[in-house]
C-alpha cells in the first residue's frame, strides 16, 4: 500500500526521474504474490495504481541502493537493523513524519482487516515523506 500511495505523489509531482521507490516484506510470506484484495480495493477506491507491484523479501543488499528504509512497525524496524550490514542505517517508521503520530506503528491490515483505517495512516505517513526527502534532496514539490 505504501509503495503505490508513494509511487502515486511522486508521478503528480512529476519527481519520477529523481525518486525511485520499492517495497519489500522482512519475510518470505508473500514473494512473488500481488497486493492483498483488501489493499488493491481501497487503492482502487483512491484511483492509485498498483500495476506491476510484486511482493519481494527485504535483503541486507537494499541498504546500499536506497537511501531511506521506511518500516511501518517498531518489530519490522528491530528485524531490519538486525538485517542491516552495519550500525550506521538510517532507519525510519513512516509515522515519524506524522506530527501528531510520532513513534506510533502502522497496523497490518491483513490481520486488522481494517484497510480503510491503514490506508489513512500510510497516506499522512507517505505525504510527510515525500516532503521530508524532498526537504533534505532540495527537490520541487507541486
Amino acid at each position: 500500500m505504501a509503495e503505490a500511495i508513494f509511487r502515486h505523489l511522486i508521478h503528480e509531482n512529476h519527481l519520477s526521474e529523481h525518486i525511485k521507490t520499492d517495497s519489500a516484506g522482512i519475510g518470505p510470506w508473500h514473494v512473488g504474490e500481488t497486493p492483498h484484495r483488501g489493499t488493491r480495493d481501497i487503492l482502487d477506491a483512491n484511483s492509485i495504481s498498483y500495476e506491476g507491484m510484486e511482493g519481494r523479501q527485504m535483503s541486507a543488499n537494499d541498504f546500499h541502493h536506497f537511501d531511506y528504509v521506511v518500516a511501518m512497525d517498531t518489530s519490522n524496524v528491530d528485524h531490519l537493523y538486525n538485517l542491516a550490514e552495519d550500525d550506521d542505517t538510517d532507519l525510519f517508521k513512516l509515522m515519524d513524519f506524522v506530527e501528531d503520530q510520532k513513534g506510533e506503528d502502522v497496523p497490518d491490515p491483513y490481520m486488522t482487516g481494517n484497510f480503510e483505517h491503514v490506508y489513512g495512516m500510510v497516506d499522512k505517513g507517505c505525504r510527510g515523506l515525500f516532503e521530508y526527502i524532498c526537504t533534505q534532496e532540495g527537490l520541487p514539490k507541486n
